[in-house]
């Protein structure tokens, strides 16, 4: 797997190149302070995946990404910020590691690259199905969950999920104090959740009615409810139906 890494930081460049150098099957093959020299870099090389820096000065990696349209590479993002994952996802990152990048997390983001990149073979066979190995049963609202990733993670009640927004296969989970992205999609989360309390807000939206804090007519019969912590959601007609009838006295 040839590499690329973009960082404006040269620190930050010598620090992940000094983790790949010890991982099988894996070649450093440039660098690039910036988001100019990358688009050349990128054209040049034709490396398999770049780990690509968000914060960087002139032009975002958000933005070099979407510049490369349908001929990027796989990317995944390396930032010091965990408020861009989801654009991360949305601009269709592999995946999202936090600085300093962790050995052993940023194994597996190279394993989950390898599964889903043709020719690429990984060194130990992991789930390449994110819904894959889910428990049958439903979980219950006292239950305890584990969110996150080999990163960070965070060990919680159900009921103390606010939500969930789907990013394709994965979702980004509502918390607190956090907004883990797990490798479950919405739909099977909607299927594993306490049916009493979660519903679909819409086609990408999961809410824990529990956690509604107002709500307001909105537009084309629908509604906008906020839940705790302020986050609004807007309910489709559809789901605004269904949430009338499942809490009106």
């Amino acid at each position: 797997m040839n590499v690329l890494i973009v960082d404006d930081e040269r620190h930050a460049r010598e620090e992940l190149a000094g983790l790949l150098k010890h991982l099988p099957d894996v070649r450093v093959v440039g660098e690039a302070p910036n988001a100019p020299r990358a688009r050349e870099q990128i054209a040049l090389l034709k490396p398999d995946l770049v780990f690509l820096d968000i914060q960087m000065p002139e032009e975002s990696g958000l933005e070099l990404l979407n510049s490369l349209g349908q001929d990027a590479p796989r990317i995944i993002f390396t930032t010091a910020y965990d408020t861009y994952a989801l654009r991360a996802f949305e601009f269709g990152a592999a995946d999202y590691l936090l600085k300093p990048v962790v050995p052993k997390r940023l194994a597996v983001a190279l394993r989950r690259v390898s599964v889903s990149s043709p020719g690429m073979v990984p060194d130990e066979t992991p789930q390449t199905d994110g819904d894959a190995g889910m428990p049958p049963r439903s979980l219950r609202p006292d239950d305890k969950v584990l969110l996150g990733d080999a990163e960070r993670m965070w060990y919680v009640p159900v009921h103390q999920i606010i939500g969930a927004e789907s990013l394709g296969a994965h979702s980004l989970i509502w918390l607190a104090e956090a907004t883990p992205v797990i490798r479950r999609s919405l739909a099977v989360l909607e299927n594993r959740l306490p049916g009493d309390d979660f519903i679909r807000a819409n086609r990408s939206q999961l809410i824990n009615l529990r956690q509604v804090q107002a709500v307001e007519p909105w537009f084309s019969g629908g509604l906008k409810v906020t839940l705790t912590g302020g986050r609004s959601v807007e309910l489709s007609r559809r789901q605004a139906k269904l949430f009338r009838e499942r809490s009106t006295l």
